[in-house]
């Protein structure tokens, strides 16, 4: 039994335990796919990846290429991280000693900060110097933080001098973007010399979740052939809408259609399989992250009768900028909770480079099976599930934790080839 993973039930979990079972008789199989992909498509240099496992299905609903969160990963794996980020920093930048680490500028959260402090503390493990850098317009001079861990924070103004970023006479080989440059892309760091990663392609300003599912869906089948599953099992069916004004109400009726149609073709997956379950879609914001510009739908109907407030909501994604896309995409129930009271809960997992390197339970208490759990009032419950992301017991049921989680490890790894793939792109 792995310690400090938490009570966990999952419902439904027919389909599921058989999904689980195949990936662990395939193994071998599947761990051989991924390393030839890797060898074709190398991984970005971090990601975290939300699931939802439904008992009946298994899929990513979003893949976050600046993650935050680093806080919330179980420190006894630490080690897995400071092994990732050598060898995550040995391919992109063999030769670094030093590292610049470009924080977020909206935020003064400091659970975010204790994110960053984490993160630099794994590449100073790791060996090499690192210091973080902040666009922030208050920030004007070395800035230090107290945070809510002990931990101290310590931010400096990001400047430039001819092609290099710096802080102070910090001139570092290595500039890694924990930014995901929702407000565009910021002339300071167009064009450095210094190894910049993740690229700035790689931003929300740039960067579309409708591209990435697209990649993911072609992965989903490429995997699903070689270990003989139907794809929709690991795959949320999704579609792109483009030329839409919430607040004007253009482009509302291709929207309440696309839904419709996506809805339908749920319904025929659920007939398929036998599942009793109503279907619903997400409709999202294209670009962003932070649960902004997000709605659940379960009918073509209350996409025409949005009121004025839901409007306003869906029209507005992170700092301010305005929707005009959105992502229609299959709505997958969680049916994971935690604890007496059945909170529901979904696993995010992070992976530096193409490791896995733990991850975490994001929580909440006032939310359904069916609904946005990104969402204020969230909580996380970190897991020891770092080292079983990537080995399994055979001897143990395929829901036990070690499966279970070896399990999210091959999905999440997914959503990262297809990461990879969209920035090769």
């Amino acid at each position: 039994m792995i310690s400090g993973v938490p009570h966990l039930t999952t419902a439904l979990t027919g389909p599921l335990l058989k999904l689980e079972g195949h990936l662990l008789e395939h193994q071998i199989s599947v761990e051989t796919w991924l390393r030839q992909q890797w060898l074709l498509t190398p991984a970005p240099f971090y990601t975290s990846v939300d699931l939802r496992n439904a008992g009946f299905k298994l899929a990513p609903v979003d893949t976050n290429l600046f993650p935050a969160g680093f806080n919330n990963l179980n420190a006894a794996f630490m080690p897995l991280c400071i092994n990732a980020v050598q060898s995550a920093v040995e391919r992109h930048c063999p030769h670094a000693r030093t590292v610049l680490i470009i924080a977020e500028n909206h935020t003064r959260n400091l659970f975010y900060l204790e994110s960053l402090e984490t993160l630099r503390q794994i590449f100073e493990q790791a060996g090499l110097e690192a210091r973080i850098g902040s666009m922030r317009d208050d920030i004007t001079e070395l800035t230090t933080i107290e945070l809510p861990s002990g931990k101290i924070s310590q931010l400096e103004p990001l400047i430039r001098k001819g092609n290099r970023v710096m802080v102070g006479e910090f001139s570092p080989c290595l500039v890694l973007l924990n930014n995901d440059l929702s407000a565009g892309r910021p002339a300071i760091l167009e064009d450095l010399e210094q190894q910049l990663v993740p690229p700035l392609s790689a931003g929300w300003s740039d960067r579309k979740k409708s591209d990435h599912f697209r990649h993911y869906h072609t992965v989903a089948q490429e995997f699903a052939e070689q270990i003989g599953i139907d794809p929709w099992l690991i795959s949320p069916l999704s579609l792109q809408c483009g030329e839409v004004n919430f607040m004007e109400r253009t482009g509302t009726e291709c929207l309440a259609k696309n839904v419709e149609f996506a809805l339908t073709a749920i319904q025929k997956k659920y007939d398929e399989y036998g599942i009793d379950k109503e279907p619903f879609v997400v409709v999202k914001a294209d670009s962003g992250t932070y649960g902004m510009g997000i709605m659940m739908v379960k009918s073509a109907e209350e996409i025409i009768s949005l009121n004025r407030k839901q409007r306003t909501k869906m029209a507005s994604a992170k700092e301010g900028m305005t929707v005009e896309n959105v992502l229609i995409q299959e709505g997958v129930y969680t049916f994971e909770t935690i604890g007496q009271d059945h909170a529901v809960a979904e696993p995010v997992v992070y992976m530096m480079d193409h490791y896995v390197v733990g991850g975490f339970y994001r929580v909440h208490t006032g939310r359904g099976v069916n609904e946005n759990l990104n969402a204020p009032g969230m909580h996380f419950e970190p897991l020891a599930f770092a080292q079983s992301c990537i080995t399994s017991d055979k001897t143990e049921q395929p829901d036990a934790g070690p499966n279970r989680f070896y399990a999210y490890g091959v999905i999440a790894r997914l959503a990262l080839l297809a990461a990879a793939r969209e920035l090769a792109d």
